[in-house]
């Protein structure tokens, strides 16, 4: 709608719908800061309260526990692989719904100019979306203290 019709994008997107995608947006958001928040602070810390991060990283925060925390690591993987997931799959379907409309528009100047609209956002989003799985998913074996430092670094800058 904003690409071929950006002049009538508030009356055909209406604010039904604008509603509806902020409150699944702030549900998730706040159930997974929940789910998290609770977690945390039901570990027994036994190793100190220091990270040698520069914000506080669930599984850093695992590594001072006490307690064998495998289940809850599995269960919080588990609720955030879900809402990555979701989160991902309507982001591809709306690329792809995008980049269809765009090569709809008849003037080579029309696909022009709604590309280049395009592109610098999904630019943004792959860098950002590169950064957080490379600091999310990368293997445990290659885990250090240094590295996971420089790559937190790497993540908040980036």
């Amino acid at each position: 709608v904003a690409i071929c019709k950006p002049l009538h994008y508030g009356t055909l997107l209406g604010s039904r719908a604008c509603a509806h995608m902020a409150a699944a947006a702030w549900g998730s958001g706040f159930l997974y800061a929940v789910l998290h928040t609770a977690n945390t602070f039901s570990l027994p810390l036994c190793r100190g309260n220091a990270l040698d991060q520069f914000f506080c990283e669930i599984p850093q925060i695992l590594k001072l526990s006490c307690s064998d925390s495998y289940l809850r690591e599995l269960g919080l993987l588990l609720v955030t692989a879900c809402l990555a997931l979701g989160c991902f799959v309507f982001l591809v379907v709306s690329y792809v719904q995008i980049l269809r409309a765009v090569l709809r528009i008849p003037s080579e100047q029309g696909r022009h100019k709604a590309f280049s609209t395009c592109l610098p956002h999904l630019a943004v989003v792959s860098v950002f979306l590169s950064t957080a799985m490379f600091t999310y998913l990368k293997p445990p074996s290659i885990s250090s203290t240094s590295l996971d430092l420089v790559v937190s670094f790497l993540y908040s800058v980036v």
